[in-house]
């Protein structure tokens, strides 16, 4: 666990609320512009929800899985002087995924032109032209989008005014399904066009078609695995603020932002104690800043009702589990696998409408132990088996005490049948996360995997601001914030920051010694 020191007084001291991606990318930037950072973090490690725990020899990582643009985190190492392959190895993964529909087809994405064409041409030959004109729309979206908007501020509602016109002649207001239904004929190369904007909760029958742009985003950076997971990325951060002279503190939880002539003066910790500061940073969740840390000053956007009002990401439910002398058993079960149900539109109305947690389910399937042996031990295996579920916010809400073990049942039955024959057998470690983990892990409202969902009327300037406008001093990162949520998104966040923020001051110089 971190210790903390005293922090020096002379206007410069920043104190960001949570060490998850984006509050550690927030803190180097700020670190790069003189300020002295105290990052404080509940957990017992830095990364958030992309941390990691042990278990007899295995290393589950528990949150994201890959890292797409990682350009995202060479310039952020770079503001601060450093190099970022030095500090991280990444391997690129080929292919990035597989996805496997219930008739038994197969579809691989890749990087590689040939290869994903093929693909396209094996599953529905008469899509390969739409596919090309989908990819032509995604990088459209990308430069728009990823490279313009999400990279600058949107605080000012004037920010959101100027590029109506560019939204209305993208179509935003058409959803990401939607808009590859317009392309692609073929119901699964529809779900492998549309599919992604549940990885950073959103609901691909209503998120606007920008999102199309994470096509673009994998076939021009391809899709990266961390040796040692993202953990690995939280500690170099970490290693890095400590290089600024900041420090990062463990088993610290904020109980409240405090308040002294109408800004941010610093933080109320849950044990009483209070520690200064000129700026605070929050990167816990939008909702629970608002609606908890900032509890006893009123609010004029961001009320509790507003709050509640909001429309939330869906929830996970996440099983870790490790198995003995695996390693060799499931030849053609590679680092990203999908599995897909037999419902996609009715199954994710009944995550984000109907709030149901269905009797089938879609997996994603983690297995980092064929690209990296240190998450299990020699010939075992490490996996991570995720479905999305409804956030704990619905009135017919689940019962995730009754609930969590037939579910993970009908998991381990849908996999042993579709994936991994004879799994019950070899699982050795378990660990399951539903909503009420992440609700009380991470201080999720409503247990919801990522924050508010990405509608196009709660994206840009519709979602929390990077700078709050319900309190000077304070600013906002992480997936709650503008531009989003995902692994470049919250470092996204960071990088808003830094252009809000300004440089630190210059320490005072030292009084004249009194002549004697």
């Amino acid at each position: 666990m971190s210790t903390r020191t005293t922090t020096a007084q002379g206007g410069t001291d920043a104190i960001v609320i949570g060490a998850g991606l984006g509050g550690l990318a927030s803190a180097m930037r700020l670190g790069a512009k003189g300020w002295r950072v105290t990052v404080l973090d509940r957990l017992d490690r830095p990364g958030g929800r992309g941390s990691s725990i042990a278990r007899g020899g295995h290393r589950f990582d528990l949150g994201p899985t890959i890292v797409t643009v990682p350009q995202g985190l060479r310039d952020l190492w770079a503001a601060c002087g450093r190099d970022f392959d030095a500090d991280v190895t990444l391997k690129p993964m080929t292919p990035f995924y597989e996805i496997r529909w219930q008739d038994g087809s197969r579809f691989a994405a890749s990087q590689d032109d040939g290869a994903i064409e093929a693909e396209i041409a094996r599953l529905s030959p008469d899509d390969l032209a739409g596919y090309r004109k989908f990819l032509q729309d995604a990088e459209t979206r990308y430069w728009f989008g990823y490279e313009d908007l999400g990279r600058r501020p949107m605080n000012r509602l004037w920010d959101l005014i100027k590029v109506l016109p560019k939204f209305a002649w993208l179509r935003a207001d058409r959803s990401v399904y939607a808009h590859a239904a317009r392309r692609v004929r073929d119901e699964r190369l529809r779900f492998a066009l549309s599919f992604h904007p549940l990885f950073i909760g959103g609901d691909p029958f209503h998120v606007t078609s920008m999102y199309a742009l994470v096509s673009h985003l994998e076939k021009a950076f391809g899709v990266h695995y961390a040796m040692g997971g993202v953990q690995a990325i939280a500690e170099a951060m970490a290693n890095v603020i400590r290089s600024q002279g900041g420090q990062v503190v463990h088993g610290a939880e904020v109980d409240e932002i405090m308040v002294a002539n109408g800004r941010a003066s610093g933080v109320k910790l849950a044990d009483g104690e209070v520690l200064p500061a000129d700026i605070v940073v929050s990167n816990a969740d939008a909702g629970h800043t608002y609606d908890r840390l900032l509890r006893n000053r009123p609010r004029k956007r961001w009320t509790p009702a507003k709050l509640k009002r909001a429309r939330w990401s869906m929830g996970l439910y996440v099983w870790y589990f490790g198995t003995r002398g695996t390693r060799e058993m499931w030849r053609d079960v590679g680092h990203h696998t999908i599995v897909v149900g037999p419902r996609y539109r009715e199954h994710v109305k009944d995550i984000f409408i109907r709030g149901k947690l269905s009797d089938d389910m879609s997996l994603y399937v983690h297995r980092p132990s064929v690209t990296d042996p240190s998450v299990a031990p020699e010939g075992d295996d490490t996996f991570y088996v995720l479905s999305p579920v409804p956030h704990l916010g619905h009135d017919n809400g689940v019962d995730w005490q009754a609930e969590a073990e037939p579910y993970r049942q009908r998991m381990i039955a849908m996999l042993e049948e579709r994936l991994l024959p004879g799994l019950s057998e070899r699982v050795t470690e378990s660990v399951v996360f539903t909503p009420e983990t992440f609700r009380d892990r991470y201080l999720s409202p409503f247990g919801a995997g990522f924050s508010i969902e990405p509608r196009i009327l709660q994206s840009a300037w519709f979602r929390p601001h990077n700078v709050s406008e319900e309190l000077p001093g304070l600013y906002l990162t992480g997936a709650g914030t503008h531009p989003g949520a995902g692994l470049p998104g919250v470092i996204g966040t960071a990088e808003v920051l830094g252009q809000l923020v300004p440089d630190a001051a210059a320490p005072a110089a030292p009084l004249p010694m009194a002549a004697e």
